[in-house]
Parts: structure tokens; C-alpha cells; sequence
């Protein structure tokens, strides 16, 4: 089973970054046609962290490491993380760019869930990625399918873009299957 742990925007800031990704030049490729590869917003996530292939004998042990994780992080906290999507830029370059939105508010509490999260996992001796935390939401992977210079504006607009805030109330674990359009199955959900 491939998987990853994320929490998930709420509808009504997935809908805002919709609309402010129409209105993108990314946004108008995808309409005249261009496979810009726009990411589902009814996928739309942040990893925390991301397990990859996992054995199903050990979901249980996953799930052990998860819940501990958001357990002891809700310990001493009087609510839920507040998050906005705002922001943004671009990974990459050529055909592997990946254009993003940043996520703003009380990102440094995501950060620490992560951290927990990676240190469950690696003391359960899972597998999991060892890449740095860096909260993000990918919006499209348009490649080197449009001009690199529609690319920066896009990073220029995202710049003034700030979404509604949400609390960041739930966790997820997810598996995922790939794919020319991936889908993704929860599996099971922690409140943080």
C-alpha cells in the first residue's frame, strides 16, 4: 500500500483557491486545453508526511504511530491549528515544475505534528521520507507545457493571494493509487 498522512482544507478554502487558479495564467492553459496537470481540488491536501509503500500487515502499526502522534500533540493545547492558504511559488524547473500555494497561520504547530509524526514512524521502524517539512499545497505540475514566463507571473499572483482561515482539526491517514488521475482513499482520521 502506498501511503502519506495530511490534513485536508476545508471546502470552502479549497473553493476560494479554485477560483483564484481560473484566474491564473496556468488556470486559462488548463481551459484552452493545455495538459497543464492541475491538481483535483476535491484531492486538494497538505503531507505531513509521506510513507510510500508499506506492507498491509503493518497498518495497524501506522495507525498506532499516528494516533500517538496526535495524541501527544494535542496534550497542553487549547485547539486546533488555524491555517490559510496564501501565497506561493514554484519546485523545479523544465518539465518537472510544480506550482504551489503556501500555507500561513499557525504553521509552526504543523510543523511539530510532523516532527511527531516522523519520530512515531521511525520508531516503529516505518518507512517514511526524511525531506524537511515544508507546508504547501500543489496546485499544478504544468512542466515545461507552458512558458517558463507564465510561470513567474503566476508565482507573482499567488504572491498577493490569501485565502479564509480554517482549523486544521483533523488528521488523515491516506493511501493513494497512481495513475494518469490518482485517487485516494482514507483509511483513517485523528481530531488534532
Amino acid at each position: 500500500m502506498r501511503l502519506f498522512v495530511a490534513v485536508y482544507p476545508p471546502r470552502p478554502a479549497v473553493e476560494d483557491l479554485s477560483a483564484q487558479v481560473a484566474r491564473l495564467r496556468v488556470g486559462a492553459a488548463y481551459a484552452a486545453g493545455t495538459n497543464v496537470r492541475l491538481a483535483d481540488p476535491t484531492n486538494a491536501h497538505l503531507t505531513l508526511a509521506f510513507l510510500g509503500e508499506v506492507e498491509e500487515s503493518r497498518l495497524v502499526e501506522v495507525e498506532s504511530a499516528l494516533g500517538l502522534a496526535t495524541e501527544t500533540f494535542r496534550d497542553g493545547r487549547s485547539g486546533s491549528p488555524t491555517l490559510r492558504l496564501g501565497g506561493g511559488g514554484s519546485f523545479g524547473r523544465g518539465r518537472f515544475t510544480v506550482l504551489w500555494v503556501d500555507v500561513q497561520g499557525d504553521v509552526e504547530a504543523l510543523a511539530v505534528l510532523a516532527r511527531l509524526i516522523r519520530f512515531g514512524l521511525r520508531r516503529a521502524k516505518l518507512p517514511h521520507d526524511e525531506k524537511t517539512f515544508r507546508a504547501h499545497l500543489t496546485i499544478a505540475r504544468p512542466g515545461d507545457r507552458i512558458d517558463r514566463a507564465d510561470i513567474m507571473a503566476d508565482r507573482e499572483t499567488l504572491h498577493d493571494y490569501l485565502g479564509p482561515e480554517w482549523p486544521a482539526n483533523e488528521l488523515v491517514l491516506v493511501r493513494s493509487h497512481q495513475g494518469p488521475r490518482p485517487t485516494y482513499d482514507r483509511l483513517a482520521a485523528w481530531p488534532i
